[in-house]
């Protein structure tokens, strides 16, 4: 994997990740050129399985302003390319009560756009009360560290 262009950072925050995996996103041309320009949001999106294939749903893609003779939608459904084994576990997992599927990272690997996904289930609150004070302690103790 190489340096991600977009990170979804409130996927680990919201969401307890089981499983991962790394799938193909179907794009156009100058929808490419702004994801290495790195105008590209994934935070607020999710993917869903419908009809047997795996969909990217409100991603945010700025359009490249370079091009005038196709101007896409910035947040229309980009198909997913998993494998036919992948997909039908995850559909099997997702029909399960509090599963779904997070888009984690977004990046390039060998000139390709591909899109780290995470099969999570939604933290409860504790959960991430818990969270925030294990990492309010580990800041005290790399400060404590730092100054002596």
């Amino acid at each position: 994997m190489s340096h991600p262009t977009a990170v979804n950072r409130r996927a680990t925050f919201d969401y307890e990740i089981t499983e991962t995996i790394e799938a193909g996103v179907v794009l156009v041309g100058p929808e490419v050129k702004s994801i290495r320009q790195g105008k590209v949001r994934i935070a607020e999106s999710h993917a869903q399985i419908i009809d047997g294939e795996m969909w990217l749903l409100n991603a945010y893609i700025e359009p490249y302003l370079a091009t005038a003779h196709v101007v896409m939608d910035p947040r229309r459904n980009r198909k997913l390319l998993v494998s036919r084994a992948q997909l039908n576990r995850w559909m099997g997992r997702v029909k399960e009560k509090g599963f779904t599927i997070v888009p984690m990272s977004l990046y390039f690997s060998h000139h390709r756009v591909k899109l780290k996904l995470g099969l999570a289930k939604s933290k409860k609150l504790y959960d991430k009360r818990a969270a925030i004070k294990d990492r309010e302690v580990k800041r005290e103790l790399d400060r404590a560290r730092k100054s002596s």
